[in-house]
Formats: C-alpha cells, structure tokens, sequence
C-alpha cells in the first residue's frame, strides 16, 4: 500500500511538469468564435431547451472585392494569406473542433466521460500539398480521441489509447429530482370477515414521493427520499382511515479506496481540459497547413504567369520572323525551305503558349477555389488572377544565417505535433493514475438518518382515542421532530479475488504511456530529419538559381550576338529563332528554379514552425475569419 502511495506522489511532479512545459509553448489560449459559442442563459427552462447552432456563412468575405479592378483579381501573397484565413474551407471545417472541445469541457464538469477531439489536418483544398520528409498528412499527431481508424482504440501512428480515462466509474455531478406520485385502487376478496369485517376489502392509496441524487468530486454520493401517501379502507377495523404516512431518509456514501478523491474523479475533467489546448494546438497546425498550402500555390501561380509571358514574348518573337521571312522571300533573297522552318517553329511555339495558357487557367481556378467559400458566380470563376509578388533574388546568407542546430532546436520548440504529444502524455499519466487506484478495493463508508410519521381520523362508530395527529402537517411534525428516528453507520467492503481485468488494464496503460514515449521520441528525430532536408534542399534550389541564370545570361547573349549578326547579314533567320527558343527555355528554367527555391523557403519555415510568424499572422485572426485591414 506504501509503495504505490508513492509511486502516486512521484508522478505528480511529472505530470506538472509535462502541462509546464506544453503550456508555455501555447502563444495564447484560442477564443471560441463568438458564433460558436454554446448560449448561456439564466432561463431555468434552457437545460431542457435544444440549443442551435447556426448555418454557416457561405458568402465571401469583402475583402475579395476590394482586390478586383477592371475585371482581374489582383493579388500579393499577403492578400492571398488574408483570404484564405477568412475563406478557405479547409480552415472553416476545422473551426468547428474549437467548440466540440468547450462542448468535451461542459460535459466532463458534470460527470460524463469525454469524447474527444479531432487533431487531424483537413486538406480538402486541392493543389499546393503539404507535407515533410516520409511524412503524410501533417499534424497528424497524438491527441484526444479515443478512437480512431483501425478499430475501437486505435490511435494516430500505430498508437494504442484504449485505457485513456480508465478506472473507477464516475458518478453525474449533476444534481437528479425524482418525483413519482399516483393513485391506487385495490379490491381484494376475502374468505372471511373475521380479520376485516368485510367480505371485501378495498383500498384506496394516494401517494406523493420525492428523491434527490447528487455526487461529488471526493467520491461522495448523497441522497434524500421523502415519502407520502394517504390510505382508505372500507374496513371497520382499520384504527385510522384516512391513514396518511410520512418517512424521509438523508443517505450517504464515501468511497475510501477506489474512487477516492479529486484525482480519479475528476480525470475526465482534467483530460478534457488537455484535450482543449490539444485542439488548440491542432487548428494553429491547420493554420500553418493552410498558409504554407496557399503560399506553395501562389509560387505556383507565379510559375504559370511567367510561364505564360515567356511563351507569348516567344511566339511573338517567332510570328515577327516569319513575317520577316515572308517578305524576304518575296524579294528571293531566301530559299523557301526557311519559311518552312519558321512556320514550323511558330507552331511549336503556338502549342507551348496553348499549354501554358492553360496551366495558368488551372492554377487561377486552384487558387480561386482556395480563397473563397463559393465559386457560384460565374464571373468570378472566369476571372483572371493577376499575381503581384514577383520572385526576388535568392539570398542565401540572409535564408540560411541560422545554423542547423539552431533551426533544429526552433522546430522542436516550434512544431504542433511535439506540443500535441506532450499534453497526449500528461493525458497518459492521469489514465495510469487512475488505473493504479482502480486496482484497490472498494471499501465505502454508508450511513443513513430517517424519519417517519404517522396521522389519521379515527372511522366513525370507533369508541379508542388516537394519539396521532389528524393532518398531514402534524405527520411531517413528527416524522422530522426526531421522536420516531431510523439511522444506520457502516462499511461496504469489496474485494475482487485475483482482479485480472483491473491488473491488465493497469498494465495496459503502462504499456501504452512507454509507447507513446517512444513515439515522441520518433517524432522529434522526424522533425530533425524534416529540418535538415528542408535545409538541404533551400541550399540545392539556391544553387539550381545561380545554374539558370548563368544559362540564362548566356542564351540571352548568344541571342544577342545571332541576332546582330543576322542584322549584318552574316546570319540567317532560322539560326536566330534558335537562339531565341534557347533562351526562352533557358527563361523558363530559370522560372522553376526560382519556385523550387521559394517553395523551399515555405517548407523550412513550415519544419520550424516559423511560418505564421514569418508571415505576420494572428491565430485569433484565423479563428474569428475576419483579417484586420492591412495598412496601405
């Protein structure tokens, strides 16, 4: 008995210190929105009343229309950010774990068990995925459901959480009336009159009865019953009639071993209250998904855009040859086989513009689709997006001036996922508490105090003189004025032989808090993983930028040089669309180089958890889905 006593206080201090650690990581406490918040109300009739929870706005917000000019959608990263916060359906979706955990929250505070919360990502947008290195959906971390997919119990990652708020059952902390009243009827026949008088009795019985129920956080449960009823006979023999009988009861019950004290009885609470700051860590996660999804289909846009005005600079480039070696021909100083070639040249270059015109209409839809909650007008669904950020000049000392170990260190500060399991494990520890102290007896302190009391007429043509009271009142005097008392002191004593289901489930919760240990541990050696390569491959595009612009500055000037020497006619037409294709295609790998290198950029700021800082954004924002103005 000693020795777990211990064990029990030892884990104490752990289990402060792990919601320590994970509570000073949380930036701040996310506000439910307003209009998802459950009412309140002083209304004694509003526990009985359903609440409603109101439709969804599907209207975009007014900040879109306030971007399109002359009929394009102008937009900067920053303004794409902004929509999505207060658009994107992904994020809308997610918006509604904040209140299913306040719901978790109201339910445990009464008794009942909780049911968890979601810590998944939604990804329901389609285009610029998001994702780390052998890694799936991020964010996919540990959390507050008690179920998930591969069977009942089953947690994220291989993970078991079956015993998660085991132990001794918790009673409502509710207080529960009970009423019950009705009348009677009975004849019953006799086969004398000896005993009653009558060769028939009846009975006519009326009865009123109340209880009232209560449990407590320290293993304590009350009770008060008080009982009335009021009897009739046609019996001469009954002394009195009408007969009214009173009783009350005042009932109690002290677990002292299993189920005693705030501890097992308040886990559920406790878990709640973790799971809550798991969801809040698990929408800033969705936050950070949704934001590096936009800025990752922004770089894209930017890709298809310049894609797009490569290739119409090269087909017009293209069409001015040809005309030029129509009219050339014109004069014979040609051969005709040249303006085949030109031809020939500007349909392939005809094709390529056709590809990337379309590429930028899917990238437009994909963003459009992104950033609003519906597309059902059609001249916003046709409308063009014209993106305004352009892809700056790589800096490579200014993105990689941290070391790695520094990084690194910022990403396991940083990351949900770590913070998610740390608050999984403090959840953990309570279930293991709780386990420890279910494998005790049950040993139960009970005791009642009662009453009763008893009032009547005495029938007609009855010559005896009652002592009783005559009304109802004067049976509540006698039954509460401690004449008639009934009380009772004792101890219920439960000892299970063997206990092989408490003693596995026990065991079990160890087994799954070691588990999920090691899977913390995992996770931090991913995200390291995840750093260093996201780190690696910033350094790589940044090198593949030098490469094509290098390329690029040398097609640009082997075209110059071909289309000088054309003019000088040394050259022939055919050998300067060459040139000119060349650097076209040198253009446009100097293009996607630079969007490897920007979408690098969000990737290591998504591994070190940096992106909502990096990109100026406000959790509250994103729960509210109202972005303040940004100043001009």
């Amino acid at each position: 008995m000693n020795v777990c006593c211990r064990k029990r206080c030892f884990d104490i201090p752990r289990i402060a210190a792990l919601l320590l650690v994970a509570s000073t990581m949380i930036e701040a406490q996310v506000r439910t929105p307003v209009q998802l918040e459950m009412p309140q109300s002083h209304n004694p009739l509003s526990p009985y009343t359903a609440d409603h929870v109101p439709e969804p706005v599907l209207t975009n917000s007014p900040r879109l229309d306030r971007l399109i000019r002359d009929g394009k959608l102008y937009l900067s990263l920053k303004d794409a950010i902004d929509l999505a916060l207060e658009n994107n359906l992904d994020l809308a979706i997610a918006r509604y774990n904040l209140p299913i955990a306040d719901a978790d929250l109201l339910r445990t505070r009464a008794g009942g068990s909780f049911l968890g919360v979601n810590t998944g990502v939604v990804q329901g947008t389609p285009g610029g995925g998001v994702g780390g290195y052998g890694a799936g959906a991020p964010g996919a971390g540990a959390g507050g459901t008690t179920g998930g997919a591969g069977g009942a119990g089953a947690g994220a990652s291989g993970l078991v959480q079956s015993t998660l708020g085991g132990g001794t059952p918790v009673s409502s902390y509710d207080p529960a009336l009970t009423v019950a009243t009705g009348i009677e009827h009975l004849t019953e026949p006799l086969s004398s009159t000896q005993i009653y008088g009558v060769p028939s009795l009846q009975l006519n019985t009326a009865q009123v009865n109340a209880s009232y129920t209560q449990a407590f956080p320290t293993g304590t449960s009350i009770s008060f019953e008080f009982n009335n009823n009021r009897q009739t006979t046609n019996s001469p023999d009954f002394f009195l009639s009408p007969a009214l009988n009173t009783y009350y009861r005042f009932a109690f019950q002290q677990q002292l071993l299993a189920g005693f004290g705030f501890g097992p009885n308040l886990r559920y609470l406790h878990i709640a209250k973790n799971n809550k700051k798991i969801s809040d860590i698990a929408f800033k996660n969705q936050i950070i998904a949704t934001v590096t999804q936009v800025e990752n289909m922004y770089w894209d846009l930017v890709n298809a855009y310049e894609q797009a005005r490569v290739n119409e600079q090269s087909l017009a480039f293209a069409n001015q040859t040809l005309e030029n070696a129509k009219k050339q021909l014109q004069l014979e100083s040609i051969p005709e086989l040249d303006v085949m070639k030109a031809e020939a040249e500007v349909s392939r270059r005809d094709q390529d513009l056709t590809v990337a015109r379309t590429s930028l209409q899917l990238q437009e839809s994909l963003m459009k689709n992104a950033l609003t909650k519906s597309l059902d007008d059609p001249t916003l669904g046709e409308m063009p997006v014209v993106p305004t950020d352009r892809m700056q000049t790589t800096n490579t000392e200014a993105d990689t001036a941290k070391p790695i170990l520094d990084l690194i260190a910022e990403g396991l500060q940083n990351r949900p996922e770590l913070l998610e399991t740390d608050i999984d494990l403090a959840n953990r520890q309570i279930s293991r508490k709780a386990e420890r102290n279910a494998l005790l007896p049950t040993l139960s302190l009970v005791g009642f105090y009662g009453g009763s009391g008893l009032a009547g007429l005495v029938p007609p043509g009855v010559t005896t003189t009652s002592t009783a009271p005559t009304d109802l009142t004067g049976a509540w005097q006698t039954a509460f004025n401690n004449s008639s008392p009934d009380y009772f002191v004792g101890l219920n004593l439960n000892i299970p032989f063997r206990n092989r289901v408490a003693k596995a489930d026990q065991y079990r919760s160890e087994l799954e808090y070691r588990q999920a240990s090691l899977r913390k541990e995992q996770l931090k050696k991913q995200i390291r993983i995840e750093i260093r390569n996201a780190q690696y491959a910033l350094e790589q595009s940044h090198a593949r930028v030098e490469s094509a612009r290098k390329a690029r500055d040398l097609a640009e000037r082997s075209f110059e040089i071909t289309k000088k020497e054309q003019d000088l006619g040394s050259g022939s037409s055919y050998q300067t669309m060459t040139a000119q294709r060349d650097l076209s295609v040198a253009e446009l790998d100097l293009v996607t180089a630079m969007t490897t290198y920007q979408k690098a950029r969000v990737e290591l700021d998504r591994t070190t958890g940096a992106t909502l800082e990096h990109n100026g954004v406000l959790i509250q924002d994103a729960v509210t889905g109202t972005v303040a103005a940004s100043s001009p």
